[in-house]
């Protein structure tokens, strides 16, 4: 057997073991037939970035990899896929007609493909890419320390002035107000990133921007546009926007203001079989200022075509929670841009301008230290003071002792209003999991408690109403815990008391889950919807509220891939809120659970939250880190700045 059959063979029996997916080996079994490669070393590596890009890293960084074995447990000598040593890799991936290679001297080189512009994969220093990702990754890179630099002519004396017509009276703040610091950064600044846990004040905050903004400009329309990366999301930030309370003083004409927010997949126009987005570079979108909510579940290939079709003198303001779960997709760009949870700090000429803009000193730790600086600190601004959550006391002490790393004594078996935490709007309570029949009894109970009046709604609007009171969030999808699980038996106890019929998926009240983006329907993966029949034809609908506030309905058989919604994937509940969440947890530990699921879960309720699970389990799980590979970080973040951190 020759070179490259013996590595695609034993690629294949790792397939049939499940240690790596049938496309990770045909991905590099094309790498071989297009490019003539037989290197078992450049094979390696295809079906290598294949695996990892599927499970959310952009690269492989063959340092991490280099002399170990793969896709097993099991040493090299017992039959296990051996890595190369780094320097033999590193040379064969130089040498191959598959491989595309940038000057190892600059991030932000061209490509240099040696043998063909159609190379599949890049290496760049150590990290191997699939072609198109190192491309939205290096573009990405560049549009946004682009926009980082400098900014804009505003004065920071006049801006004083309208931020004191936001912002309370600076005599009366005995700290810095962060809200404040974020509206001056976005008036200043062409980028502005805002990163803030539940109840922080974003929306606020995104209110106060966009007064100033008009405010700026009295003479001419503000064209501005907002959006989310799901269609839940989008409606989110229209409904916080359009319940703030303006001062009549202060507030801007309806006209100057986005009434809705859109998905980005519509706001950009990307369509499915259409490989370049409507608005790009060439046909940029037509805004001022656009304000994107929910950053943190955008994927690299999504962030990276929204920010390239924003014209040159548009500002993007980013908001989102860098402790969040990233993207389903491959990338973790918020937490990147970020600064991957650093504390962001000041250059000294832009330290002056937002101190003389804001009336505040900043305190020491936001002053630049030595060192090459990095453009995004001086546009990122995180907000800490919750207004929702007392941060002594449930939901708020429990969050924030997750996105800390810490322990929290005395949670496990605490009542859902105990002693320890006297304020049921804020009430966490933990029991360790049931299993078996007990599972089954105890989700018989939540069934007919929180979704069997669903079914008894008068209309339509008061079923999704209590729908969104309350959600069951899994870990996983698979399992006895996991979210297929446990919505089959939600159903059967419905069915079983007659507020469902069984035995066919469309019914109505079954809350259904959309699983697969559809361009046409415009229906995207996330987004939720109730079975109810329309009240002027008697036809069953699945109605979805849109993001204006509106609803709309798509009969069932319209409907692309969905699935029944009583209980989610916590992934799947990213952008979304609730009265009360269950979250379970699987019996048995999992790479899946970490600190940003657990965090995210609990972040999902407003006022109360409920964990079945193991406390050994839960407290691992804090402490596993998400850890995705990429470059974007060290593109924007030099590393001899980084060291001075």
């Amino acid at each position: 057997m020759t070179e490259g059959q013996d590595i695609l063979e034993r690629l294949r029996e790792g397939v049939r073991k499940g240690l790596l997916r049938s496309l990770d080996w045909q991905f590099a079994r094309w790498v071989s037939r297009i490019s003539g490669e037989k290197r078992d070393a450049v094979l390696l590596a295809a079906a290598l970035v294949s695996l990892r890009l599927a499970e959310g890293d952009v690269c492989v960084d063959l340092a991490q990899y280099a002399g170990r074995p793969l896709f097993s447990d099991a040493p090299v000598k017992d039959g296990a896929v051996g890595a190369p040593a780094l320097h033999d890799w590193l040379k064969a991936l130089r040498a191959s007609p598959a491989v595309s290679t940038p000057p190892s001297d600059s991030h932000d080189a061209p490509l240099v493909p040696p043998y063909s512009s159609q190379a599949p994969l890049v290496l760049d220093g150590t990290r191997v890419y699939l072609t198109r990702y190192w491309a939205f990754e290096k573009q990405l890179a560049e549009d946004l320390r682009q926009r980082a630099q400098g900014w804009t002519d505003v004065e920071p004396s006049q801006l004083g002035r309208l931020l004191n017509r936001l912002f309370p009276d600076l005599s009366l703040c005995n700290e810095v107000d962060w809200q404040r610091v974020a509206a001056a950064v976005a008036a200043m600044k062409r980028l502005c990133i805002i990163s803030g846990g539940p109840g922080t004040g974003k929306t606020h905050t995104v209110r106060a921007i966009l007064a100033l903004l008009k405010w700026l400009q009295p003479d001419q329309p503000l064209r501005a546009a907002l959006a989310a990366p799901t269609g839940k999301a989008a409606a989110r930030i229209t409904e916080s926007l359009q319940k703030a309370a303006w001062n009549p003083e202060d507030a801007p004409s309806a006209t100057d203001l986005p009434q809705a927010a859109v998905t980005l997949h519509r706001l950009i126009g990307i369509r499915e079989g259409r490989s370049v987005p409507r608005h790009n570079p060439d046909n940029p979108l037509h805004v001022d200022v656009l304000v994107v909510d929910e950053a943190s579940m955008i994927d690299l290939p999504l962030m990276a075509r929204t920010v390239s079709a924003l014209p040159p003198h548009a500002r993007l303001i980013l908001l989102g929670d860098k402790d969040q779960l990233a993207s389903v997709e491959a990338g973790s760009v918020f937490a990147d841009l970020c600064g991957r949870g650093h504390t962001p700090v000041y250059s000294g000429p832009w330290l002056e301008r937002i101190e003389k803009a804001t009336g505040f000193e900043m305190p020491g730790e936001r002053r630049r230290q030595p060192g090459e600086p990095s453009p995004l600190d001086d546009c990122t601004v995180f907000l800490t003071k919750s207004y929702r959550f007392d941060q002594e006391g449930g939901i708020g002490r429990l969050a924030s002792s997750i996105r800390e790393g810490r322990d929290l004594p005395g949670l496990w078996g605490m009542g859902a209003a105990g002693e320890s935490d006297p304020d049921p709007s804020t009430a966490v309570s933990t029991e360790t999991v049931p299993t078996g029949r007990h599972l089954l009894d105890r989700l018989r109970q939540v069934a007919l408690e929180k979704f069997a009046p669903i079914a008894v709604s008068k209309d339509i609007q008061e079923a999704l109403a209590r729908l969104d009171t309350f959600r069951i969030l899994c870990a996983l999808r698979e399992g006895p815990t996991g979210a297929k699980a446990v919505n089959a038996a939600v159903e059967q106890a419905l069915a079983e008391r007659g507020h469902i019929v069984s035995g066919t998926p469309h019914v109505k009240g079954r809350p259904v889950l959309i699983t697969r983006n559809d361009y046409d329907v415009q229906l995207f993966n996330g987004d939720v919807g109730l079975l109810w029949p329309d009240e002027t034809d008697g036809l069953l609908y699945a109605w979805f509220r849109a993001p204006d506030g509106h609803l709309r309905k798509v009969r069932p058989l319209r409907l692309p891939p969905h699935e029944p919604a009583y209980a989610m994937t916590v992934h799947k509940s990213q952008g979304s809120e609730f009265d009360e969440v269950l979250l379970i947890l699987p019996l048995e530990d999992s790479r899946i659970l970490t600190r940003e699921l657990i965090y995210t879960a609990v972040t999902r309720a407003r006022s109360s939250v409920r964990i079945w699970g193991s406390e050994d389990l839960l407290r691992a799980a804090i402490a596993r880190r998400t850890e995705r590979t990429s470059g974007l970080y060290d593109r924007l973040f030099p590393s001899g700045f980084r060291a001075e951190r």
